[in-house]
């Protein structure tokens, strides 16, 4: 048998792949809660310990946000963003 036969074969991983770490709307919306914030970006992320230094962040749109933020982040997902601005806040994207 040759090698090539015997030798299971294995997926494929992307080397372009751009990894984020996620950051949910209630998340934020505590943030705002416990420690009356009103402008989120990446260094109070960093912070509260919801990321590290060399991460990306993603703002995904599980939970409610009743606050009205400014938040700066590297990514949104479409409910996340409609969602913070139905809160009266603002996005910028890094």
């Amino acid at each position: 048998m040759p090698l090539q036969r015997r030798v299971p074969k294995v997926g494929f991983k992307n080397p372009n792949r751009v990894e984020y770490v996620s950051v949910n709307l209630d998340a934020l919306q505590k943030l705002a809660e416990e420690h009356k914030v009103s402008a989120i970006d990446f260094a109070t992320l960093k912070e509260h310990g919801l990321v590290s230094r060399n991460d990306l962040v993603k703002i995904l749109g599980r939970g409610e946000l009743k606050a009205k933020l400014d938040v700066k982040a590297h990514a949104f997902s479409a409910t996340a963003q409609k969602a913070i601005e139905a809160a009266g806040g603002t996005i910028v994207k890094l």
